[in-house]
């Protein structure tokens, strides 16, 4: 019986009726079958890259909090360079038979003592603050990150005396040093930014030295040097790429840590002069109210937390939740 079906299926391939069978069960052996295609991928394409974006939805999609924060920094980013997106109102004006309205359609944060929407206040002041906050940053990711470099990456005597300067400045109270930088410097955003960053410096020296002290003892750039590479190419190709990650989360952090000093500095009254609608000054013009008007103080205090909050959740995911999801 078996014979008789080899026999019949040797014949019908012979005529052309039946493809014959490879006894391995390779579907490449057909030829209508391109190579590359059995699986279901085209050919070129990454399987891996494929799912990388349905992995970054899924990444997303389980942490509500993550997609929260990052709608809230968007707000605030489009707050910032247009405001008028979200309000119309002219921040320094005001109306003072208006003046003390809770919040309402027509205002939503309520009215301050001359009249003033606040809410266009905060959404026009989120341009001074996150001007201050980004100037603080770069500031302390440059210069911090190259102290950080140069120790790690010479080593010796020139390691020993850049990070006794920066455990002076660990020494003292971030808040205390910017006080006095910008006592040195005078009032306004940008000096106070300055202060910011030059306070915040030590944090980004101390990761980033820590990061090159662990990328030069890697296996390729010891190949590289090997190879007869100069000191900045294996610098510039190898050191510093491989070690900027972490500075960049830190970054990331910082920036929440940024926007509450800014905003202490400038409720103290070293920020922007008045009628400049800063978030510290905000609460600080709206503290010898909190009688009749609580939300002088209460919702502009709220964005500041809510930014705050929002950007260390970030930091945190790009810190090691995206690398364990991955």
């Amino acid at each position: 019986m078996s014979q008789t079906v080899v026999d019949d299926a040797a014949d019908g391939a012979g005529l052309g009726l039946v493809r014959p069978v490879d006894p391995k069960g390779d579907l490449r052996a057909d030829p209508g079958i391109e190579p590359g295609t059995e699986s279901g991928v085209a050919p070129g394409m990454d399987p891996a890259r494929r799912s990388a974006p349905r992995r970054g939805v899924r990444f997303l999609l389980l942490r509500p909090g993550l997609l929260v924060s990052g709608l809230v920094v968007v707000l605030v980013v489009l707050a910032s360079f247009w405001p008028g997106l979200f309000t119309s109102q002219d921040p320094l004006r005001g109306v003072p038979s208006q003046n003390f309205r809770g919040p309402s359609g027509a205002h939503w944060f309520g009215t301050d003592e001359l009249g003033r929407d606040v809410f266009s206040r905060v959404v026009h002041g989120a341009q001074l603050s996150l001007k201050a906050t980004l100037i603080a940053v770069g500031v302390a990711f440059v210069i911090g990150g190259l102290l950080g470099l140069v120790a790690g990456f010479v080593g010796g005597w020139v390691e020993d005396v850049v990070m006794r300067f920066v455990d002076v400045l660990l020494s003292i109270p971030a808040l205390f040093l910017s006080l006095s930088l910008v006592t040195a410097l005078g009032y306004g955003t940008v000096k106070v930014a300055v202060a910011v960053g030059i306070a915040s410096v030590a944090g980004f020296a101390r990761v980033m030295r820590a990061e090159v002290l662990r990328v030069r003892q890697a296996v390729f750039v010891e190949a590289s040097r090997s190879c007869g590479a100069r000191w900045y190419s294996v610098l510039g190709r190898h050191v510093l790429p491989n070690a900027m990650g972490p500075v960049i989360v830190l970054a990331t952090l910082e920036f929440g840590t940024a926007v509450l000093a800014v905003s202490s500095l400038s409720f103290l009254g070293y920020g922007a002069p008045p009628p400049a609608p800063e978030w510290g000054t905000l609460i600080s013009d709206g503290r010898n109210y909190l009688g009749n008007a609580w939300w002088l103080t209460t919702l502009p205090g709220l964005v500041i937390a809510a930014t705050v909050l929002a950007t260390n959740r970030i930091a945190r995911a790009l810190d090691g939740e995206w690398s364990r999801q991955r």
